[in-house]
């Protein structure tokens, strides 16, 4: 299993819908706190480029992965 997987896992939801906010698409689901932003900076989703959050490849891929504990609640 690898570490993406893993941390697909255990993202809370607050955790994921900050990780859809900083996509580049400008499709944003809210403004996520700075708590949220250095919580997803800990787990090497997001990283901070000239004082901007901005979602890292690593997040990029849980993103396109989905989290598959989101898809069971959403059944």
């Amino acid at each position: 299993m690898t570490m993406t997987a893993n941390l697909d896992d255990h993202l809370t939801l607050d955790q994921w819908n900050a990780l859809k906010a900083l996509r580049p698409s400008g499709v944003a689901s809210g403004n996520p706190g700075r708590y949220m932003i250095e919580a997803l900076i800990a787990l090497e989703l997001a990283a901070m480029v000239d004082g901007h959050p901005v979602i890292t490849e690593q997040g990029r891929r849980v993103v396109l992965r989905g989290s598959p504990r989101l898809w069971d609640l959403a059944a």
